[in-house]
């Protein structure tokens, strides 16, 4: 007997195609939303979205208001998704043809040959929709180091999970305020300055809508340009709410299967389940974690997140000890650096 889909997932995709419909009418247009991609010379991980999104403005009065506008937030997440729409992805001369989900996103492991290491692109196309270049890391096969990193909370002051400040951050402040972490910028600098064509994984629980302000912020603050793995806002096959910890251990997985002799440093905090997450991967995967950084929420930044100046504590909050790997805790980046780089040295290459 087939079973029924969830209420919410059902809610969500008749309202989805009910915007599609009435917003198409209305001149929206398609549009293909390019994440960046990362791989190997023999294959290449291709995500995006396809969504419906308002005509550009024609006028320059227009084109400065919309700019300003975008400086908020919640603009982040003024479009519709497109689901179950054809999207044709072209790697070197091999086209593969999927639909999107029910979500609007695509994403397609690609097999293919001769990649070369670093940074490159390839084509996605959509009838309807301009054709797009999407970035994508190659990553040589001989690398044996990488980072992974948290965004909220790591390397950018957010103030999660507390849900009003959460949304106070994400949907209403300007651009222009948002705080990076002190020293974070210049650590992620120096661990790939020391182990050139390494791959920097940004990997959140934030929404994938919030892409083109993190992609702003961190240009404006120096952060490394990297692959980020995020997730989706809204109800799920199974529930109202998708879980974070879950996609966070689903990424890491698929890190580990794309790149499996790469071993990494995982940076993150502990304001949610970063130590949690991590020092599970590391047991679970003996060989494949060099280090684990935790950045230390101030008091501050404790009580506004949590109501409270006690670290945030998980029912599986348990650790080997001696640890499995090593683990350094500090409140900004340059506390971080000194121990992490005496860490990595002490171990062999």
């Amino acid at each position: 007997m087939k079973s029924r889909q969830f209420l919410g997932a059902r809610i969500d995709d008749l309202l989805t195609v009910a915007l599609a419909k009435t917003l198409g009418r209305r001149g929206w247009r398609l549009t293909i939303i390019p994440f960046t991609g990362y791989g190997t010379p023999e294959h290449v991980r291709v995500l995006g979205r396809l969504v419906l999104q308002p005509a550009k403005p024609r006028t320059f009065l227009g084109m400065y208001a919309e700019n300003m506008l975008n400086q908020r937030g919640w603009r982040n997440f003024f479009s519709v998704a497109v689901p179950r729409h054809q999207v044709t992805v072209k790697v070197s001369d091999k086209e593969i043809d999927l639909l999107t989900d029910r979500g609007g996103y695509f994403d397609i492991a690609v097999r293919t040959e001769g990649m070369t290491p670093g940074w490159g692109s390839v084509e996605v196309r959509s009838k309807g929709a301009d054709t797009v270049a999407a970035p994508v890391h190659v990553i040589a096969s001989d690398v044996r180091f990488g980072l992974i990193s948290d965004i909220d909370d790591t390397i950018l002051s957010t103030f999660l999970p507390r849900l009003f400040l959460a949304a106070w951050n994400s949907f209403v402040r300007t651009e222009g305020n948002r705080q990076a972490v002190p020293g974070m910028a210049r650590l992620y600098q120096q661990l790939l300055a020391e182990h050139p064509g390494a791959p920097l994984v940004y990997v959140s629980t934030g929404a994938w809508n919030t892409l083109p302000f993190l992609r702003r912020f961190m240009k404006r603050h120096g952060f490394p340009q990297g692959p980020m793995l995020m997730t989706d806002i809204g109800p799920t096959q199974n529930s109202w709410m998708r879980s974070g910890r879950e996609h966070k251990r689903r990424a890491l997985a698929e890190l580990a299967r794309d790149f499996p002799g790469i071993s990494w440093v995982l940076i993150g905090d502990d304001g949610q389940h970063d130590p949690v997450i991590y020092r599970e991967f590391a047991e679970l995967r003996p060989g494949r974690v060099r280090a684990i950084a935790i950045r230390e929420l101030s008091a501050s930044e404790q009580i506004l997140a949590h109501g409270t100046v006690t670290v945030l504590r998980d029912s599986a909050d348990l650790s080997w000890s001696p640890p499995v790997v090593p683990e350094v805790t500090g409140e900004t980046g340059d506390e971080l650096a000194p121990k992490l780089c005496s860490v990595l040295n002490a171990q062999p290459e």
